[in-house]
């Protein structure tokens, strides 16, 4: 008998290959994996390793040494490691004054084995929500696959932001799916116009006013 859990990670091994080589229809994504790399022209106005608040303060990087991978498949070095083996992020933006993160993210968002809401609420957003964070953009472009576990964590998430929010953009739909299927969606604000925003082409503090502004539109 195969092991349930060897078995969903086999069929998640599949399935993120497959989305990244057949359905990932993202214009700026090149399919060689290691040469996905985090938005840069921000970097002007932030970096979370020069940033004493951030969670990722201090970190070296590398732009010759691929040192972790998804898969077997070796990612860029600019991605920041969670300690999931499958999802990274990194923090593009953070601006204490207004209280918002901006956040992309990369991989395979896989609650059922690696736990990985538990380490990303656990290990960073909760310091981030001690720093005065309450406003969190996540932009999902290149996630490429979601396994689903509970809600506990998400639910933390949710009530520890109070008057914040927390806003997906540019999500798969197939990913988006799933989210909405075991009804994750109810503690984001995803979907419709959050999904067709050209945030490159915007300032960080433009994009947030942009997303901020959609957000009132729906809770109000």
């Amino acid at each position: 008998m195969i092991n349930k859990e060897l078995k969903i990670s086999y069929n998640s091994k599949k399935y993120f290959i497959y989305n990244l080589f057949v359905r990932n229809e993202n214009p700026n994504v090149n399919l060689y994996v290691h040469s996905i790399e985090p938005f840069y022209n921000w970097r002007a106005y932030y970096i979370a390793s020069e940033d004493k608040r951030s969670p990722f303060y201090g970190r070296n990087y590398s732009e010759f040494e691929f040192t972790n991978a998804i898969y077997n498949y070796c990612i860029h070095p600019q991605w920041d490691s969670i300690g999931s083996e499958t999802l990274f992020l990194k923090i593009l933006y953070c601006d204490y004054d207004l209280g918002f993160a901006i956040l992309e993210m990369m991989g395979e968002w896989n609650d059922a084995i690696e736990n990985d809401i538990m380490l990303l609420k656990r290990d960073f957003i909760e310091l981030m929500i001690e720093e005065g964070i309450t406003k969190f953009i996540l932009i999902g472009e290149n996630v490429l696959n979601f396994h689903y576990s509970d809600d506990c964590y998400y639910e933390e998430w949710f009530d520890e932001v109070e008057d914040g929010w927390i806003a997906l953009v540019n999500f798969h739909e197939h990913v988006a799916a799933e989210f909405h299927k075991v009804n994750i969606d109810n503690y984001f604000l995803m979907g419709g116009t959050l999904d067709e925003i050209e945030w490159r082409t915007y300032a960080p503090q433009h994009f947030f006013q942009k997303v901020d502004e959609l957000v009132i539109k729906r809770i109000s």
